[in-house]
């Protein structure tokens, strides 16, 4: 009685990968820059949360 042994698979090949193109979703996108306006917002924001802590906390103590 003899054994015989299973084929030896193949391993996979790597399938290769496409080049990047200028319509692709695989480039990085960036945004533009907040405009000025929602840039003042923001500062505002920060500083009116800021100024509420402060606030608070010498209201508080």
């Amino acid at each position: 009685m003899t054994t015989s042994e299973p084929p030896e698979e193949e391993p996979p090949q790597p399938q290769p990968q496409p080049q990047p193109q200028d319509g692709d979703g695989d480039l990085p996108r960036y945004e533009p820059p907040p405009s000025v306006g929602k840039l003042m917002i923001w500062v505002l924001l920060f500083f009116v949360a800021a100024l509420a802590v402060v606030l608070g906390g010498v209201y508080f103590t």
